[in-house]
């Protein structure tokens, strides 16, 4: 009986059920836009599914986030985790560019 007691007192930083939910929602919808970019041979079709992943996965979790909110178990996010969202948010920029320029320094030579 202790054990759900403390879990239901457990807090959880602020965005942590947004940004499980995208990546829930993208993990799930990221397969439709393959099947659908075959049926309709418009292979532009590919990024919906992530797209459409997204969209439901921020709406689950920013109304799961507003429920906890209400009942007091969303905490502000500490100075360590404000640091450590940064510098994932810096890495992941690095790296999109780097894949942004890879691709077309392979993209020019032909």
């Amino acid at each position: 009986m202790k054990n759900n007691l403390e879990e239901d007192d457990k807090k959880f930083p602020k965005g942590h059920f947004v940004g499980m939910w995208m990546g829930i929602g993208i993990a799930i919808f990221s397969g439709l836009g393959i099947p659908l970019s075959i049926i309709t041979e418009n292979f532009s079709f590919i990024g919906i599914g992530p797209a459409i992943g997204v969209g439901f996965g921020l709406s689950i979790g920013q109304s799961i986030e507003n429920k906890y909110n209400k009942e007091g178990r969303i905490r502000p996010l500490t100075e360590t985790e404000k640091r450590n969202r940064k510098i994932i948010l810096i890495v992941g920029i690095a790296l999109l560019t780097l894949g942004v320029v890879a691709f077309l320094l392979m993209y020019l030579r032909k």
